[in-house]
């Protein structure tokens, strides 16, 4: 006997969507319109001088620009380590990709701890580093340093699995057609896999803009040096300049929420380009 209608697991369209639009709104859309609302207590005037202060804006450039930065970084070394994940076999190469893991499991306050102790002035690598010159922690360079850590795994994670179903075969015929390696890598690996990595760098962006645990303890948290955004805004809290905290914590919601949807419209003009190529 055919049945006229497919058979479902979950109950109907109408439920459904229900159920998702009530728990999205109580989740996700509640909680980010408290912060409008509470800055909405706000006038222009007073919104616009906290949110340009230059201390304000110092802490804006140095966490855009560090998150952008771990995030572009990530996305190449990211892409080099899944590959050697999916393409390779070697010793230890089931326990280094458990290692990838460890940042989503290690506590943000002691993966900052860890790097500190790691790149002070008299850590393990920090002794030698500061003879040379270069100073990692209590500067910009140990924000940078923290948000690369905690973004690796992100690119690793979502490139790996597309890596794992792309077929070698067409790396070898573009190798048989007399295609150089990297004819072979810019021409057929990347463009397959370049939604997946660009999925991954705004997961990493955005899970570096938003860090604040590892950062803290490496940064050194100097005004208009090494103070990132989220910092401020606890710092406002602690004086009870709840307004003064939610206008800065918008600032950054909106900027956050035009990058991520830039991505995704990147996002979706590559996946047609390459449905068109196809």
């Amino acid at each position: 006997m055919l049945f006229s209608k497919s058979h479902r697991v979950l109950p109907g369209f109408g439920l459904s969507l229900g159920f998702t639009l009530t728990y999205l709104a109580l989740i996700v859309l509640v909680p980010l319109s408290s912060v409008f609302i509470k800055t909405s207590g706000m006038d222009f005037a007073r919104f616009v001088e906290v949110v340009t202060s230059p201390r304000v804006v110092a802490s804006y450039k140095l966490t855009f620009g560090a998150s952008l930065l771990a995030a572009l970084i990530n996305s190449v070394f990211g892409l080099i380590l899944a590959w050697a994940l999916v393409r390779y076999t070697f010793p230890g190469r089931k326990l280094i990709d458990a290692l990838v893991d460890l940042p989503f499991a290690l506590p943000t306050a002691v993966a900052g701890i860890s790097l500190t102790a790691l790149y002070a002035p008299n850590g393990w690598l920090g002794q030698f580093l500061e003879p040379l010159g270069i100073k990692i922690a209590f500067g910009p360079a140990g924000v940078l340093v923290a948000l690369i850590f905690i973004g690796l795994p992100f690119v690793v994670r979502t490139v790996q699995p597309v890596l794992e179903d792309l077929d070698v075969e067409y790396e070898e015929a573009a190798a048989s057609l007399g295609a150089s390696r990297f004819q072979t890598l810019s021409r057929v690996t990347i463009p397959a896999l370049f939604p997946a990595l660009l999925t991954g760098f705004s997961l990493a962006f955005a899970r570096a803009v938003g860090e604040y645990g590892s950062v803290i303890f490496i940064a050194g948290n100097l005004p208009m040096v090494s103070e990132i955004t989220p910092l401020l805004i606890i710092t406002r809290l602690e004086e009870f300049d709840y307004q003064g905290a939610t206008a800065i914590a918008s600032v950054m919601l909106i900027f956050s929420f035009v990058l991520l949807l830039i991505v995704n419209w990147l996002q979706g003009w590559t996946s047609k380009r390459s449905g068109k190529g196809e």
